[in-house]
């Protein structure tokens, strides 16, 4: 039996790309969806009134550009379900 490492993580080309090959894949029809801590929020929006230990969940067109932040994955999903996006990538 092969002994993998459950830790080990693989190389995926889908990080590596450029926003314009992002916008190849799928142009506005692609959005991602990542969390991130209200620190990081809070310097990316220019809002230091935000809760540093907050979690939230940032999606992001596939050029990078955000389109919504939600505090809770059902908050993302409600704002998606009347949006007309072919792919939707939790990131």
């Amino acid at each position: 039996m092969l002994d993998k490492n459950r830790n080990e993580t693989f190389a995926n080309p889908l990080r590596d790309l450029s926003p314009a090959e992002f916008m190849a894949l799928g142009g506005k029809a692609v959005v991602f969806i990542r969390p991130i801590g209200g620190e990081a929020l809070a310097e990316m929006m220019q809002q230091p009134e935000l809760d540093d230990d907050g979690h939230y969940h940032l999606v992001v067109s596939a050029d990078g550009s955000p389109l919504m932040v939600g505090d809770s994955p059902e908050a993302v999903a409600e704002w998606l379900a009347d949006k007309n996006f072919g792919v939707v990538t939790v990131h």
